[in-house]
């Protein structure tokens, strides 16, 4: 009952209003019975505007912290993220992974829709990451459709690293449902997981239009601030040994 006053009475109507969202091929969504509704992550706020396109609520796991925060803070947040469609989950141990996995199993087995961004984190140059195949078990183990989804305007309205960024009118598009039934039994295999990873990336580019590339979002992160380290010990290298005196002189 939270969420749905949450959604349309609370926020809902105002974000309709202020950004007025677009929507494609939201009656490939099924009406009722469980989906996995698989996006690209552009921005923190991809989970508020993918759900408010659709009449059915959409779960996301969420970490731990946002439901244990104490005081009358840590109530309302609990609140906030709970009642919107969040289940909590420790990402900071080695069965995060399976913690997840449990939860969407349960999620699904209620019928219900849960959402999952492949590339395990928010791109941050806007390009589509190569996927991780946790999407692709959670297809095989309950034998429930995929449904690729783009996000879109969502990195403009709040950028990577920041809270707010420009109006826009951010769109959602929802593609043909997948069926991996073909793959019964193979879950375990590691290559026909990365087939079915592979295959519901390609279909969230196409949706998109993102550039795609093949390697994982939090190595491509940690490989642009190596790179910009490099860069700016390379400029600060510089601006010192422009400073330096030349022929025992100061320099002016």
């Amino acid at each position: 009952m939270f969420y749905w006053f949450l959604k349309w009475i609370a926020i809902g109507p105002l974000l309709r209003v202020v950004f007025r969202p677009q929507t494609e091929g939201a009656d490939n969504v099924p009406a009722e019975g469980p989906a996995i509704l698989a996006s690209n992550h552009l921005s923190y706020a991809d989970w508020l505007f993918m759900p408010l396109t659709l009449p059915r609520r959409v779960t996301f796991v969420a970490k731990a912290e946002y439901f244990t925060t104490p005081g009358i803070k840590g109530w309302f947040q609990k609140k906030f993220f709970a009642g919107s469609g969040q289940v909590p989950i420790d990402r900071s141990g080695a069965s995060a992974a399976e913690g997840a996995l449990s939860a969407a199993k349960r999620i699904l087995g209620e019928g219900e829709l849960f959402g999952i961004y492949p590339e395990g984190t928010r791109s941050h140059d806007g390009k589509l990451y190569r996927g991780k195949t946790g999407v692709a078990r959670l297809a095989l183990e309950t034998g429930v459709p995929v449904i690729p989804v783009a996000v879109l305007g969502t990195d403009v309205v709040a950028p990577p690293g920041k809270k707010f960024g420009t109006f826009t009118r951010p769109g959602v598009r929802f593609g043909k449902p997948l069926d991996f039934s073909r793959y019964e039994g193979l879950e375990n295999d590691r290559y026909i997981l990365r087939s079915i990873t592979d295959e519901i990336m390609y279909e969230i580019m196409r949706l998109s239009g993102q550039e795609y590339v093949d390697m994982y979002a939090t190595r491509a992160k940690e490989e642009s601030k190596r790179l910009e380290r490099e860069a700016k010990a390379a400029k600060d290298g510089s601006d010192e040994a422009s400073a330096e005196p030349e022929d025992g002189k100061l320099a002016s």
